[in-house]
């Protein structure tokens, strides 16, 4: 198996021998005072427990259940926002492309480009990632088993770019249903690279609410325990302070006051590993 390299966004590090880092914050944009205040929330908890951090919010949710679904704010406004977070509390920041005349654009104020688990096959996509420069996260698509990745790793190396992260987010299990398989987790990591464990996004149900996904967010808690103790080098949490009335993925998102508490033992089981490596 390949030794896992350390990644470098911003001024943190992911994998390795690192801490185990946290990337978290709404789905999509819903405005910049909104955006402000978690993220700012964010920061004081990732910096209290010590967690290396990267703000995470969405500029255009492309791939919503229904046309009437809120998207987001748009690029143009979606990338000032996100400019402003991270210069306000000098933290990285990661958003989706979703198209190839995305990815300049983006890169030029964001520190991660995300592939959304639905295009992760795209090639023009990921190559135009690629050679960005900029570390990519790499969903791995609900419809993939996780050896199928390394294709979808292949891709971004072509470019040259070897700063690249997995991301595990659940596999189609039947209508409306995903699984978690706890061995894409070892399986991932053969590509060398850093493995995050998106948490939320692994609990929704697909296309079974009214006009938006449903989820099982009472899951949260047993199944980042789980992730983290398979071996992974950082969780990728959606958070919002009023999940009910958070305008995409209000069925997963964890509420704000539970983050801290989880992070502590997500903290400690990823402790208790690497100290049993050594």
């Amino acid at each position: 198996m390949r030794t896992v390299q350390e990644v470098t966004v911003g001024k943190i590090k992911i994998g390795g021998q690192q801490p185990l880092a946290l990337i978290a914050g709404p789905c999509v944009i819903e405005s910049e005072r909104h955006s402000l205040m978690l993220a700012e929330r964010l920061c004081e908890i990732a910096a209290h427990l010590d967690m290396p951090f990267i703000f995470k919010a969405s500029f255009d949710k492309a791939n919503r259940s229904s046309v009437e679904s809120y998207r987001g704010p748009g690029i143009a406004e979606g990338l000032r926002i996100l400019a402003l977070v991270k210069s306000k509390f000098d933290v990285p920041v990661l958003t989706d492309v979703h198209e190839v005349w995305q990815v300049e654009p983006v890169a030029q104020v964001v520190d991660v480009l995300q592939i959304p688990a639905f295009l992760c096959r795209q090639t023009d996509l990921l190559l135009a990632a690629g050679r960005s420069g900029r570390p990519v996260n790499l969903k791995k698509g609900q419809f993939l088993s996780p050896w199928e990745m390394s294709r979808v790793v292949g891709k971004v190396e072509s470019t040259g770019n070897r700063k690249i992260i997995g991301t595990e987010r659940g596999t189609c299990f039947g209508y409306q249903n995903l699984v978690v398989d706890m061995r894409s987790f070892p399986v991932l990591r053969r590509t060398g690279y850093p493995v995050v464990f998106d948490i939320t996004h692994s609990l929704q149900l697909p296309g079974a609410g009214d006009k938006a996904s449903g989820g099982m967010p009472e899951f949260i808690e047993p199944l980042a325990r789980a992730g983290v103790a398979a071996g992974v080098d950082g969780v990728f949490i959606e958070v919002h302070d009023n999940p009910p009335m958070a305008l995409s993925d209000a069925a997963t998102s964890l509420p704000l006051e539970r983050l801290e508490d989880l992070l502590s033992e997500l903290k400690a089981i990823h402790s208790l590993l690497r100290n049993r490596q050594k």
